[in-house]
C-alpha cells in the first residue's frame, strides 16, 4: 500500500483508498475562538427567516457548527426539516419540541435530538422566561460533501411544501 502526503486542501476519491497518509497532521487554523458570541450580533437574514434570533458561531470546523438562538416568552420557532442532524441543549427556559408529532419536553440542562428530515419546531411555554438554546449540527460535513445540506419551511396555509424533483410530501 504506497502512502503519499497531500496538499492540505486536497480531496480524496474512491480509488486513493491506498493514499491515506501514515500519521494524521496538524493543520493549524487561523482562528480557534469566537470571543462573545451573542454580542457579535445576529445573523440577520437567517433570524428574519426564522423570525427569531439566531447567533452564529464562527469557527473553522469543516463537520460541525453551532448557533446560539433564543425564543420569547410563548413564541415559537418555524415548523421545517432539514437533512442534517441536530442536538440541541437548552441553555435556560423551558418548553417543548414537536417532531414529527412527537412531543419533547425540554428545560435548562437538557439536550435534544432532532433526526434528519423530521418535521419539528420548537416552543417556548415559560410565560415571562426566554428559552435559549445552543444547537449543533453536521450541516457543514453534508456541504463539504457537495451541497447536500438543505432546509425547508412548511409554506404558508393553503400550499404544499415543493421538493427536489417536483416531489411532494
Amino acid at each position: 500500500m504506497s502512502q503519499t502526503a497531500n496538499a492540505p486542501n486536497q480531496k480524496y476519491h474512491s480509488a486513493d483508498f491506498d493514499k491515506t497518509p501514515p500519521r494524521p497532521r496538524v493543520v493549524m487554523p487561523d482562528k480557534f475562538s469566537h470571543p462573545a458570541v451573542e454580542s457579535a450580533g445576529q445573523n440577520d437574514g437567517y433570524s428574519k427567516e426564522r423570525k427569531h434570533p439566531v447567533f452564529f458561531v464562527d469557527l473553522p470546523s469543516h463537520a460541525i457548527s453551532m448557533t446560539i438562538g433564543w425564543l420569547e416568552p410563548g413564541q415559537s420557532s418555524n415548523r421545517h426539516r432539514h437533512t442534517y442532524e441536530t442536538v440541541l441543549y437548552v441553555l435556560e427556559g423551558e418548553g417543548y419540541s414537536d417532531i414529527q408529532g412527537k412531543r419533547i419536553p425540554w428545560k435548562q440542562g437538557d439536550a435534544v435530538y432532532i433526526p434528519v428530515w423530521a418535521w419539528h419546531n420548537h416552543v417556548n411555554t415559560h410565560p415571562t422566561q426566554r428559552a435559549r438554546y445552543l444547537a449543533c449540527e453536521n450541516a457543514p460535513m453534508l456541504q463539504n460533501m457537495g451541497g447536500i445540506a438543505l432546509r425547508e419551511e412548511v409554506p404558508e396555509k393553503g400550499q404544499k411544501p415543493a421538493l427536489a424533483g417536483g416531489e411532494e410530501d
